[in-house]
């Protein structure tokens, strides 16, 4: 059987369920800190999703809900970047405290992943420091070098859902896109990993279960452990993991 070389992964949602249990929760502690009367909701941060990029997500905000605002002569560039540095602290404090937790499958994954010679890399919107955060307080400091590419925040022009940085991360490692596996969670993300032709398996969370995910090869609720079963959800090539109650490296070269 073919096997994949490379796997790319997704961070927020798909490594971690971070956007429910992390940046959320920050986003508000920024606000507060910055004076500002602003308090997303659980349900009104789900759409706030579809825009990525936290600093975007502030703007987009602003402008669609006209909430209350200080001063819009400011330069809003630079006010809502000191605002996302903040909440970045935040993250980090609340990663820092055991506050983040490594979905149901990753750790497990990565490390047969690691033992059978497969590429790692991870290529996200979200910023570095998230994802060495992220990393060093669930899988141990030295996991950062398990990743041969972290392509993060604005190290491309166009954040997802365009291709840009799966472009970018098949480019820097050399890789065809036949050779890799992405994991999403999104409708931007597989918007993004589509545009640039990868295979993609979507791990579903409480964000995004009811995204549309067309053009995935596999759509699931997790990747499983031998004690929790994963649930198949659909894809186009759903059919070949009839039975299948966890993903591991060998399971998945049937996408290849």
């Amino acid at each position: 059987m073919d096997c994949f070389d490379a796997y790319l992964f997704d961070v927020d949602g798909t490594l971690a369920d971070t956007e429910r249990d992390g940046h959320l929760i920050a986003f508000n502690k920024a606000f507060a800190d910055a004076g500002l009367a602003w308090h997303w909701s659980i349900e009104l941060y789900i759409e706030l999703l579809a825009v990525t990029g936290g600093k975007e997500r502030m703007l987009h905000y602003l402008e669609k809900y006209d909430p209350p605002f200080v001063d819009v002569s400011i330069d809003l560039e630079d006010y809502f970047s000191s605002i996302h540095a903040v909440k970045t602290d935040h993250f980090k404090d609340m990663v820092d405290n055991g506050a983040v937790a490594l979905r149901p499958g990753i750790e497990r994954f990565l490390r047969e992943a690691r033992a059978k010679n497969r590429r790692l890399a991870i290529s996200t919107t979200t910023t570095y420091g998230n994802v060495t955060a992220l990393l060093s307080n669930t899988l141990g400091k030295e996991s950062i070098d398990w990743f041969e590419l972290i392509a993060a925040g604005d190290i491309v022009a166009n954040k997802k859902p365009a291709a840009d940085v799966y472009h970018y991360a098949l480019k820097e490692m050399g890789l065809e896109a036949e050779q890799c596996l992405v994991f999403e969670d999104s409708r931007n993300g597989i918007l993004s990993a589509k545009g640039a032709n990868l295979t993609t398996l979507i791990t579903v969370n409480d964000f995004t279960h009811d995204h549309n995910f067309s053009g995935a090869e596999l759509i699931v609720s997790d990747l499983g452990e031998p004690d929790s079963a994963m649930k198949i959800i659909g894809g186009t090539e759903a059919d070949k993991f009839n039975g299948v109650l966890m993903l591991d490296v060998e399971t998945l070269d049937r996408l290849r």
